[in-house]
């Protein structure tokens, strides 16, 4: 069987606000998808609803999202889940039933909203919690196998992991790996603030600039009210507002500002050395919704459907849970050699910001020049609503590559247990 060709036609979201205290907090995930969905089919007229024949859900908002925007009802959907990398994987879900000629066209959406849900996640031993929630704790139990650095280590990473770090406890706070990295890599406060500062000035030049314009859709929601404790107020209604821009911008970012912010709650260093996570070089909690258009390049030619770029490369990888963030140094070289390609052809690069302490070192891993990294500024910045954030790399790095007419494009992310997702894109009309 010859695989066909995938492609990214089109790609929409909400600006991303605050988890659990930002603009979207009283706002239905699924009306904010299907406001998406609708607006994807009206920019691009030749693509009828009863074209698109399923509908991937990076969260559980189901069936309905569908019916909400209007699509046939005999359209099929289904949900899932790859922790961080939950959108991405449903959107290389659609496309390779699209490469497999299942069908030529579908939807990938991502929807999340970070908040109080969150915190019990993050804390089930808390208040309401039960000895079903939360990590199993049999599975803190390694053999020796699996404690150990696997043999093939050094293949892809430059030094070693410490036994200090293996030593450590498994399902640490994604915190935690934060500053596992860190150590591991013998990394300053500085480094990582100064990567954080100018992630923060780019996404600020790329906004003034209307980078933006043609991804974050205005979106009009209700302006929810807290009370004095930071709490949504469900039963009172607040005005309505337009959302047009990341909550979590800041570009009046200093590294004066960004030395006094304190290192983030509930981190250790089992080094020891001092504590570097702090808000300011970390990804926020958010809420957003994003969507894209996938279909067949050979549909996409018959309709006249101008599209951003193919998909001609993936892969995944997996590391030892306490550096989650070093994922992508595994799965990247396998999503290049399927491909086909090295690293110095890649021209752009769509790096999610869990923690800047893991883009830093795994650019110098997988030898990435910053210049061609998250140009447009990153999740510092933009945020990290989990089960949306994969699409927005696709879509921002793909948008990137015909905005500056270049050729290949990379987007990856570490995933919450301790995996990396890579996939890599071409522009058809970028110089050979």
């Amino acid at each position: 069987m010859k695989l066909r060709n995938a492609v990214v036609v089109d790609g929409v979201r909400t600006a991303f606000s605050k988890g659990g205290r930002g603009k979207l907090e009283a706002a239905r995930l699924d009306d904010l998808g299907a406001y998406l969905i609708r607006a994807l089919l009206e920019r691009n007229p030749k693509v009828k609803p009863n074209m698109v024949t399923d509908l991937g859900i990076g969260g559980n908002l189901a069936r309905g999202v569908g019916h909400l925007a209007g699509l046939p009802a005999e359209l099929v959907d289904f949900s899932s889940e790859r922790a961080c990398a939950t959108s991405q994987e449903t959107a290389m879900r659609i496309s390779m039933a699209i490469m497999l000629g299942q069908y030529d066209c579908g939807i990938s959406v991502g929807a999340e909203r970070m908040g109080t849900y969150q915190q019990r996640l993050d804390n089930p031993r808390g208040a309401g919690a039960t000895r079903r929630e939360g990590p199993n704790p049999k599975s803190r139990q390694l053999t020796k196998e699996q404690r150990d650095m696997t043999e093939n280590h050094f293949d892809y990473f430059s030094v070693p992991i410490p036994d200090y770090i293996l030593d450590s406890p498994t399902g640490a706070s994604m915190t935690q790996t934060g500053q596992n990295v860190c150590e591991m890599y013998d990394l300053t406060r500085e480094e990582i603030d100064a990567f954080s500062m100018r992630s923060q000035h780019k996404l600020a030049k790329a906004y003034d600039a209307g980078i933006y314009k043609d991804e974050v859709l205005p979106v009009e929601v209700e302006d929810p009210v807290f009370d004095e404790n930071g709490n949504w107020v469900p039963d009172e209604i607040g005005p309505m507002v337009v959302l047009d821009r990341d909550e979590g911008v800041r570009p009046n970012t200093t590294m004066e500002v960004l030395a006094t912010l304190p290192p983030v709650r509930g981190i250790v260093s089992y080094k020891p050395g001092p504590l570097l996570i702090t808000a300011g070089n970390s990804c926020p909690r958010n809420a957003g919704v994003t969507a894209q258009l996938l279909m067949s390049e050979e549909m996409a030619l018959k309709l006249g459907v101008d599209f951003l770029a193919r998909i001609i490369g993936w892969g995944n990888g997996g590391v030892k849970q306490q550096i989650m963030g070093m994922g992508p140094v595994v799965s990247t070289p396998k999503a290049l050699k399927h491909a086909g390609l090295e690293m110095d052809q890649i021209d752009r690069i769509e790096f999610n910001e869990a923690f800047a302490c893991q883009v830093v070192t795994s650019m110098r891993e997988l030898g990435m020049p910053e210049e061609k990294v998250n140009v447009n500024g990153g999740s510092i910045g933009i945020g990290h609503p989990i089960c949306a954030t994969g699409n927005r790399l696709w879509m921002t790095v793909c948008k990137e590559l015909k905005r500056s007419n270049k050729r290949y494009g990379l987007a990856t992310q570490c995933c919450g247990d301790g995996e990396g997702m890579t996939v890599i894109f071409e522009n058809p009309d970028a110089p050979k």
